[in-house]
């Protein structure tokens, strides 16, 4: 879940905006990945329904009732992303209402997903720790308590690269600025 939802997604969100190339080849390249990364998070919580306990017996904590939203979440967004964008069922001006919220939505969910993780780290940890399987201070506590903070920072910095401004739509900008201020003066 973590490689596939949400590595690949994070890719996704970075590859939609920092990929050289035309905007149809961004395009397909982001939607492919975010159909891979959904692909992968569907296939998670498919690997639960088939568990020996049945389905409910698998929907009993925070963790799992975010996964839920956070894949159904991201389901909608998709395919909202598909036939708005990919599809080009609407027309320009209603594509450029739902961009903000498309952008929106889907760094939340991206951070719902990390979120998600975060918290099944953390239940499979203290199961371990209340089971006296792993003690307190151990090399798996530290693996687990590792990889968290890894997502944490990984979430941050793919957020941070998406709603950043680009160096060289910056950099055009602040030419035209400059080209603007010599034309006035």
């Amino acid at each position: 879940m973590v490689i596939g939802f949400i590595l690949v997604s994070g890719e996704a969100i970075l590859v939609h905006k920092w990929l050289p190339g035309s905007r149809s080849l961004k395009k397909s390249v982001h939607l492919s990945l975010q159909g891979v990364a959904l692909a992968s998070g569907v296939f998670g919580i498919w690997t639960k329904f088939h568990g020996n306990d049945g389905v409910l017996a698998n929907f009993y904590s925070l963790h799992s009732w975010m996964g839920l939203v956070c894949i159904s979440l991201f389901g909608a967004q998709w395919l909202m992303g598909f036939l708005s964008f990919w599809h080009r069922g609407e027309v320009r001006s209603t594509r450029m209402k739902v961009l903000p919220w498309h952008i929106f939505l889907g760094l939340y969910t991206y951070g719902l997903a990390v979120a998600t993780a975060e918290t099944g780290l953390l239940e499979k940890l203290t199961f371990l720790q209340t089971t006296r399987n792993v003690p307190r201070h151990s090399s798996e506590s530290m693996v687990v308590n590792g990889l968290g903070l890894g997502l944490a920072l990984l979430s941050g910095i793919v957020i941070l690269a998406a709603v950043s401004p680009m160096y060289d739509t910056l950099q055009r900008k602040l030419v035209y600025t400059d080209q603007t201020k010599n034309l006035t003066s």
